[in-house]
């Protein structure tokens, strides 16, 4: 291709964890418009799950620039810098307060970035609370079939517009397709910092785990771990399995693994999981995938997104040496491209994306809630955000025009330390005290 055919968009990527920070990085670089460049910058948005040098290198994407901000000052590096595409990759009520913080920040300019948002995974809870919360991106981007008549059919049954509603798929599917067994036959458990939520239901899987690489002393079983203590991800650990471990004779074929997921994949015959879009991904590449029942269906645990799947199974099955056949139909709808037509996933977003760049001027960013329609709702989530009803800095947020001094930087290190802390240990104490 001729150098003079190839545009360079500048994109940035704001992102609250390092999953949020892969899907919203990998979603910038599948949704470029064909014959152009990416010029990728990363905001992570300051908060108790701020990604880690460690966990940013698991991810394996290579930003131009990565800088840690508050919203605030976000929202004033966004009045200055020209960028074409903006992905927000947050929880709903931080897309919200973005929506309505760049929309004062660009009011009555005729051009500004294209602002995508969407969802890292399985949507499985909270599908109307966080839709509506994502609503005024010009793209909110469904992962599969199944979520995209969904979320056209919530915001059409609330009378907003639907028509930002963009069919995808997740970003992060590829790799090579399962072509049979390794030496040695390799089992995968893939762990959530979220599901379940106890020390007794972990306990049991932690312990099944181990159980199922004696049953089968020539199985290799991993337990595949997301974050090292004190790390936050997307989802708060209050358990950590690298602690359960602890004092467990464990035998020789059992051992934890980090890493990406995908180089895991890469040797995996058999990937068990609760609800993790693993699953997925493991789906996408063929590789024989169970999510486990022994906890009951539960919406609690996000494996009901499953029912239909052939996927379904626990670990007495998995012990009997069961193996799993998805169903075909289930798979196409859930954006699990294993027939071959991944590459084109991505087609409506680009087209809509390169005609939006490509008009003279772009309409206001327009949240379906404002604060007449959600007065007693909107105000407390742009507050969190340092941001007043109407989406303007409040007196007092953190300043954008200089870093945090060496005093500032203690601080906060420090109270991000005793939040952890907060979270890990003194929280299930309370907790178990209360159950006395």
């Amino acid at each position: 291709m001729p150098a003079s055919a190839t545009q360079t968009l500048r994109v940035a990527v704001l992102a609250d964890s390092d999953t949020r920070w892969k899907w919203g990085s990998l979603t910038a670089n599948r949704i470029a418009p064909p014959n152009s460049d990416i010029s990728l910058d990363g905001y992570l948005l300051r908060g108790r799950a701020t990604p880690t040098a460690r966990q940013l290198k698991e991810v394996g994407v290579t930003a131009d620039s990565l800088r840690e901000v508050t919203a605030v000052e976000f929202l004033r590096a966004m009045e200055t810098e020209p960028y074409d595409i903006l992905v927000l990759s947050l929880v709903g009520g931080g897309v919200q307060a973005m929506l309505h913080g760049l929309a004062r920040a660009w009011d009555g300019r005729s051009k500004r970035p294209v602002v995508v948002t969407g969802y890292v995974g399985v949507v499985y809870e909270k599908l109307t609370d966080g839709l509506l919360l994502r609503h005024g991106a010009d793209l909110v981007l469904a992962n599969s079939r199944q979520d995209a008549d969904r979320f056209k059919a919530v915001y059409d049954g609330v009378g907003a517009d639907s028509t930002a509603v963009t069919e995808v798929a997740l970003p992060f599917l590829g790799g090579a397709a399962y072509t049979g067994e390794h030496d040695p036959y390799t089992v995968v458990f893939a762990v959530q910092p979220s599901v379940p939520d106890n020390r007794r239901d972990r306990d049991y899987l932690l312990n099944r785990a181990i159980q199922h690489a004696r049953f089968h002393p020539h199985r290799e079983v991993l337990l595949k771990l997301r974050s090292k203590p004190g790390e936050h991800t997307t989802h708060i650990e209050e358990l950590p399995y690298q602690k359960l471990v602890q004092g467990k004779e464990l035998p020789a074929n059992f051992s934890l693994v980090y890493g990406h997921m995908g180089d895991v994949l890469d040797r995996t015959d058999l990937l068990v999981t609760i609800s993790s879009t693993a699953a997925l991904e493991s789906l996408h590449r063929r590789i024989p995938t169970v999510v486990l029942t022994d906890l009951g269906i539960r919406e609690g645990l996000g494996n009901h997104h499953f029912v239909g799947s052939g996927c379904l199974a626990s670990w007495d099955q998995l012990d009997a040496g069961y193996k799993p056949v998805p169903d075909a139909e289930w798979v196409a709808r859930q954006g699990v491209m294993a027939d071959g037509s991944y590459e084109t996933a991505f087609d409506a977003a680009r087209e809509r994306i390169t005609k939006l760049l490509a008009g003279d001027e772009m309409a206001p960013l327009n949240p379906y809630y404002t604060p007449e329609t959600a007065p007693g709702y909107l105000p407390g989530i742009l507050a969190r955000h340092h941001l007043g009803p109407d989406g303007t800095p409040q007196p007092g947020a953190p300043a954008a025009d200089k870093e945090p001094g060496p005093v500032r930087q203690i601080v906060r290190r420090a109270a991000r330390g005793a939040y952890r802390h907060g979270v890990q240990r003194v929280a299930p104490v309370i907790r178990r005290m209360g159950e006395l």
